[in-house]
């Protein structure tokens, strides 16, 4: 197995399991409503949807950079994408929309070469490598957000 099989594995497990560290984010969203996504349980934080939707943005932003496309560092309304609809329609919608996110970015992964991974990130100071094995780390540091808020509106 090369290395960006290796990725491609943790990108999966992250989002669907089994992960080792436990609940994994589609595991966490499982049964969440559109009520619960879009709630404020902890004052100054972001919801659930909030999360999910920052989420999506930089697995595509990563996959972009992935594919070679120079990205500066996004606005905030593209970095936290704002929840505009509540309804639960609108919240399937956005658990399709991250699917479907990392669906492509283990796509993507799939096809990059091994040889390009210590190669550097357009307008970045830091590889491939370091870019996709952060994304994860993403993933999973929201997933827990996600854990502690989807306690607080239960």
């Amino acid at each position: 197995m090369n290395e960006t099989h290796r990725i491609n594995s943790q990108l999966k497990r992250a989002y669907q399991g089994p992960a080792w560290h436990g609940p994994s984010l589609g595991e966490l969203l499982d049964g969440v409503t559109a009520e619960q996504a879009a709630a404020h349980p902890i004052p100054g934080a972001h919801s659930i949807w909030e999360l999910v939707n920052h989420i999506i943005a930089w697995e595509q932003i990563s996959q972009q950079r992935l594919e070679g496309k120079a990205m500066k560092h996004p606005a905030d309304d593209v970095n936290f994408p704002p929840v505009n609809d509540t309804s639960e329609a609108a919240w399937q919608k956005t658990l399709e929309q991250l699917a479907a996110s990392n669906q492509s970015l283990r796509d993507a992964v799939k096809q990059f070469d091994d040889s390009r991974l210590d190669d550097l990130v357009p307008e970045a100071n830091y590889s491939n490598y370091f870019m996709l094995h952060g994304v994860i780390q993403h993933d999973l540091y929201h997933a827990g957000q996600i854990a502690l808020l989807k306690k607080a509106v239960q």
